[in-house]
């Protein structure tokens, strides 16, 4: 029987059995990825089989025959943040030096949301979950469950922060506490700051280690406005402020360079100037910071082995997280008070 005695529907595996004259079984066992061995001039046959027919193998029959499929499943908040791209770039590498293949899904931080993408990343069986996006329901009972369900079919589970098999942990306090030291070094003495809702544990995290960081050098943070992480957020919390008014010489502290180019933005509108009017700084330094003019003052974390280190985190039967290390860059967008 050849290619094009097949019907025009979708070739299946029975298909691929009679065209290379073995058993549904042998046939199942070259291209559903079981253990048990075949030998090579029945796995020929089968291959040239599903090649000529077209045949590509059924990604849960092959997880049922592994235990585990190979998909590696990331979820993060919102994929047009840069942030979470560098994250799955990262993921993505080590997804390609093992072969595997990655699957994203976005929880927009909607504790309801992560969990019906859990229950159904489960009929596919990943490998590994990563959660990426940092969240105010970590210990929601229904997300807590989900992870639990994914341990009992082989599939390891990554956070960031607290939850799953493996943790991921960026020091969020510490690299802003060094950042408000910073700025308290150029001569900045007041500052606002833009951060998510209370709870969140990167914002809750990042506002608390500015502040202190600012207040040992003399600073002061006299306001919090709260939003989202997303730009236009920044640029709202921002436009609210300076509605509340804001002196020359203060410092704006954002809880992410996103938020920080959103309130940029809003500095401009208003026809104020970054940097010697309204200081400007922010977190994470995604390339975009070092794009804007003035190109803005932030602390450095390399976001792409983060994502790389929560690939491993899934897949090395042992691993320790490295140091991530986090660096002050201060640029134009905080030039310093003159004496």
């Amino acid at each position: 029987m050849s290619a094009e005695a097949t019907r025009a529907s979708a070739p299946t595996l029975h298909d691929v059995a009679r065209v290379a004259g073995v058993s549904l079984a042998t046939a199942s066992r070259v291209l559903n990825g079981s253990d048990r061995k075949v030998a090579e001039s029945f796995r020929e046959k089968v291959e040239q089989a599903a090649g000529e027919l077209g045949y590509i193998p059924n990604v849960s029959a092959q997880a049922i025959a592994r235990g585990t499929s190979q998909v590696i499943a990331l979820l993060v908040a919102d994929i047009a943040d840069p942030f979470f791209g560098l994250i799955a770039s990262g993921v993505a590498r080590g997804a390609d030096e093992d072969g595997l293949i990655v699957t994203v899904a976005i929880t927009e931080r909607e504790s309801q949301r992560e969990a019906r993408v859990l229950h159904a990343l489960r009929g596919q069986r990943p490998r590994g979950v990563i959660l990426a996006a940092s969240r105010a329901g970590s210990g929601d009972p229904a997300i807590v469950e989900e992870l639990r369900a994914f341990g009992a079919l082989g599939s390891r589970t990554v956070t960031f922060g607290d939850g799953g098999d493996r943790s991921i942990r960026i020091d969020n306090r510490g690299g802003a506490e060094q950042l408000g030291a910073a700025m308290a070094q150029l001569g900045y003495r007041r500052a606002i700051a833009i951060g998510a809702a209370e709870g969140v544990r990167t914002s809750d995290d990042r506002l608390a280690g500015f502040t202190a960081g600012f207040a040992a050098g003399g600073g002061e943070v006299s306001r919090v406005y709260r939003g989202t992480f997303e730009r236009e957020s920044g640029a709202d919390s921002m436009a609210e402020a300076l509605n509340d008014g804001v002196d020359e010489g203060t410092l704006v502290f954002a809880l992410s360079d996103v938020v920080a180019i959103g309130a940029m933005t809003a500095i401009r509108d208003a026809g104020r100037t970054v940097g010697a009017d309204i200081a400007v700084c922010g977190f994470d330094d995604v390339p975009v910071s070092r794009d804007v003019t003035p190109q803005l003052s932030t602390v450095h974390v390399p976001l792409s082995d983060v994502g790389y280190q929560a690939f491993r985190a899934t897949v090395d039967a042992e691993w320790e997280q490295p140091a991530i290390e986090l660096e002050v860059r201060v640029r134009a967008s905080t030039p310093g008070v003159s004496a």
